[in-house]
């Protein structure tokens, strides 16, 4: 549970930053563009005078948010397809593992960034679908290892046996077998999902509302020599963000 210490401490922080930081994090004041930190601003600001605490705060908690939830959904559907497939066995396990394989060996990345390019005003929607896409496989893939080892077990021939229906044997006697090591692939997807979602936001195709750790890294870059905090905060936020969630995955291992 000590590890459960740091992303419990950073999600507060950044919480309570953003509640302390009453100011919108869009808001620009030109008066202050790119000023350094101060008792008023203590990370300092960016372009156009927006508060780098309220923005990272709040880029950073929208961040953790998404990236968990598309790492959660991706885990429900890739250990059902994979569970029910190497449950199955024959074609439908081939089928899957084919499918699985093709995923994994296109550029997931690329993908994203073609069809939200293609979306006028991408919203963190958008982003969540398209990172969704792809990012099943990889639990698909664990479940079907797990399940071609539990399915010939003593405990599930009887469940068989005894009349239990595919769908029951799956959930109640394969799929548990299968979650301890999905539970441990959760964090390092949801960290990956992290830094992919500030990538595209950092290209200008992630959320229009600018309020993202990639638009704050781009902030940055564009200000490197004037201005070098900003730079430091967007790297800062992003690095903290990915180490709280690999920190989940430490634990749940």
């Amino acid at each position: 549970m000590r590890k459960l210490a740091f992303p419990l401490l950073l999600i507060a922080a950044a919480a309570i930053a953003r509640l302390a930081r009453s100011a919108d994090p869009r808001r620009l004041d030109l008066g202050l563009e790119l000023a350094r930190p101060s008792f008023g601003h203590p990370l300092g600001c960016g372009d156009g005078g927006v508060d780098l605490l309220a923005l990272a705060s709040e880029a950073l908690l929208r961040s953790l948010w998404l990236a968990s939830v598309v790492a959660l959904v991706a885990l429900l559907i890739g250990t059902t397809l994979g569970g029910a497939a190497a449950l199955a066995g024959g074609r439908l396990e081939v089928t899957l593992s084919r499918a699985c394989d093709a995923v994994q060996a296109f550029p997931s990345f690329v993908l994203a960034l073609g069809i939200l390019a293609a979306v006028p005003h991408p919203t963190r929607v958008h982003v969540a679908l398209v990172l969704s896409l792809t990012a099943w496989a990889p639990f698909a893939r664990l479940a079907l290892a797990e399940i071609r080892v539990v399915r010939g077990l003593a405990y599930v021939e009887a469940a068989r046996a005894l009349g239990g229906s595919r769908a029951r044997v799956l959930f109640r006697h394969a799929l548990p077998a299968a979650l301890p090591t999905a539970r441990a692939q959760l964090g390092t997807t949801a960290a990956a999902l992290l830094v992919s979602d500030a990538a595209l936001a950092f290209l200008g195709v992630g959320p229009s509302d600018g309020v993202a750790l990639g638009a704050l890294l781009d902030q940055g870059l564009g200000a490197i020599v004037r201005a070098p905090h900003v730079l430091l905060v967007g790297a800062g936020a992003l690095c903290l963000g990915a180490l709280a969630l690999q920190a989940l995955a430490d634990e749940a291992r």
